[in-house]
């Protein structure tokens, strides 16, 4: 499935195509303070549909995640890093994406401040 999705002033603007079947709740850091639920999908199946101006980058601890953000309205639509096999993999925040149904999405808790 295609999914379409934005940050809240639509200056970035992507698709992501394959399944949502859960979300991740992550408490580290910055999540627990973005409230984001991600939902995963390797570097093919992630299309950035905007320039990509106005998109901000934030690394911290270990630089490996690049979490994007818009310069305008502030929100964090997605990051991008590396899966186990050093592939590019991509975090969607799935309250950033049009039409999705969110109290039907499975969500999986994770300790990210431990880990």
């Amino acid at each position: 499935m295609k999914y379409q999705g934005s940050c809240h002033c639509g200056n970035i603007k992507f698709e992501a195509e394959g399944n949502i079947d859960g979300a991740l709740s992550c408490n580290c850091s910055i999540c627990q303070r973005k409230g984001s639920l991600l939902s995963f999908f390797s570097g093919d199946q992630f299309t950035l549909l905007s320039s990509g101006e106005n998109v901000g980058s934030y690394l911290f601890n270990k630089h490996v995640i690049d979490h994007k953000f818009c310069q305008i309205c502030g929100v964090s639509p997605y990051s991008e890093g590396k899966d186990p096999q050093g592939n590019r993999s991509v975090a969607v925040n799935i309250r950033c994406i049009d039409d999705i149904d969110l109290e039907k999405i499975p969500v999986t808790h994770f300790n990210g401040r431990d880990y």
